[in-house]
């Protein structure tokens, strides 16, 4: 039995994991033998998701400590048994257990926090899986800003951009 003193350690620890990341998936990995387990902890360690099983009764507490977030959606959740899958990127835990699914019927999405949106059942897990992240989203938006920059400048330079050109210097000899 843990005591008071190693429960709050276990606590701060947790709120600083929380407060690092803005992508935690809640999971129910029960009834997952050693070898699955394992296999689930390598995977995850592939793609770069960090793995813990954690206590529902410390969980809630750190989430509970951290002001500037609000997890009271997730809290009904927080029953059996509960891993947190931490990620930079708000697709690759569904993904991941996604693919791990192929081969065994868990882990089960409890919830998922992806950039403060909140996402609860297993159901989510297609939907979850292919949600863009950030940077493919900001890269898109820069890609549709210079669409129309560059078929200007192709139309200037393709064949109908020379009529173009000589419109443009007819009408500027035409001010002089």
């Amino acid at each position: 039995m843990a005591t008071r003193n190693e429960k709050d350690q276990q606590i701060a620890v947790l709120v600083e994991e929380i407060k690092a990341t803005s992508v935690l998936y809640l999971a129910d990995t029960s009834s997952m033998d050693a070898d699955a387990t394992s296999r689930l902890r390598r995977e995850c360690h592939k793609k770069g998701i960090r793995m813990k099983v954690v206590k529902n009764t410390l969980l809630r507490k750190a989430m509970e400590k951290i002001e500037d977030k609000d997890y009271t959606a997730l809290m009904p959740t927080l029953k059996g048994q509960t891993s947190i899958l931490f990620s930079d990127k708000g697709n690759a835990p569904a993904k991941l257990i996604k693919d791990f699914r192929k081969k065994d019927t868990k882990p089960q999405l409890k919830s998922a926090w992806v950039d403060q949106a909140v996402f609860i059942g297993d159901d989510q897990i297609a939907m979850l899986s292919v949600l863009k992240g950030k940077e493919e989203l900001i890269g898109e938006i820069i890609g549709l800003l210079q669409s129309p920059l560059k078929n200007v400048i192709s139309g200037l330079q393709g064949s109908s951009g020379h009529k173009v050109a000589g419109l443009v210097k007819a009408l500027e000899e035409r001010a002089a």
